[in-house]
């Protein structure tokens, strides 16, 4: 007789929903989470990665399909972190992924419900490059996703999406399973192992140059070339948020605003630094 984590796998698609995993351990995920502005529940899930799963249905209320929220928010949090962040998404009509890593164009696929195929083949070479995955195993398996299965719809194609992340150390919390409604995701997420929630972040906070020293970009904000990038990062994010308003998708406004917030961090650290070196050092 099935389980009901089992009977939970081989439930069609119900509904909206949409996870965020991120290629780095919860610790590292937090700051750049409440750049989202939008409460979150981050979880470990496995060893180097996270699970970031909204935490109400509000954002349901956008007016935009949910690939582009949950894609707007990938691009946000990825933009500017070391590590990539992969989106999962779903709705009554489709799933799909999309990943996202630093400022490179995102790569993912699509599937309609009942799992025929809508993306382009070499998406998932790209996919699995990008995170590192097994050149032949990840993508013997990504391609067989490619291909038409009569008896794999689009929650068995995510699945096996995550089949293949799971030879990658991914460990999802029990409940997590993405083919289920937000509500019920939030549910389950709140209940994981070491759950944390994440709420708003003022730009005061953002901007603060003890936490911009303390992360592992903050000896590279210094000098003329990362004034340039600073600036460049204010124009592009004030462009790339102009956009996401007029679009009224929250995703992309995020992160536009997360450039905005990078740019403004850099140009804070490196005066903070230049004259913290202008100190006279104290005698022994």
């Amino acid at each position: 007789m099935p389980t009901d984590a089992a009977r939970n796998l081989e439930q069609p698609l119900r509904g909206t929903g949409g996870l965020l995993l991120c290629r780095a351990a919860p610790d590292a995920v937090a700051p750049a989470a409440v750049l989202l502005r939008r409460p979150m529940l981050l979880a470990p899930a496995g060893g180097g990665w996270s699970v970031l799963v909204p935490a109400d249905l509000s954002w349901q209320g956008e007016e935009e399909p949910v690939d582009l929220v949950l894609d707007g928010w990938a691009a946000a949090l990825a933009v500017g972190a070391p590590w990539p962040v992969l989106a999962l998404w779903w709705d009554a009509g489709r799933a799909g992924f999309s990943l996202a890593s630093g400022v490179r164009r995102p790569v993912g696929y699509v599937w309609l419900a009942d799992g025929t195929p809508a993306g382009e083949d070499e998406a998932m070479r790209t996919f699995a490059g990008r995170l590192g995955l097994d050149p032949v195993f990840a993508v013997q398996a990504l391609d067989a996703l490619t291909r038409p299965d009569s008896e794999a719809d689009a929650a068995a194609r995510l699945r096996g999406v995550l089949a293949v992340l799971a030879h990658a150390g991914l460990a999802l919390p029990a409940g997590l399973v993405p083919v289920r409604p937000a509500d019920a995701l939030a549910e389950a997420a709140g209940m994981a192992p070491g759950v944390r929630r994440t709420g708003r972040a003022g730009w005061r906070e953002v901007v603060r140059p003890e936490l911009v020293e303390a992360s592992v970009v903050g000896p590279l904000m210094r000098g003329r070339r990362a004034r340039l990038l600073a600036a460049a990062h204010l124009v592009a994010g004030s462009a790339l948020g102009l956009w996401g308003l007029g679009r009224r998708s929250g995703g992309w406004a995020a992160a536009g605003g997360l450039l905005v917030a990078q740019g403004i961090a850099g140009l804070a650290y490196d005066r903070f630094r230049s004259d913290r070196a202008r100190l006279p050092v104290p005698p022994d």
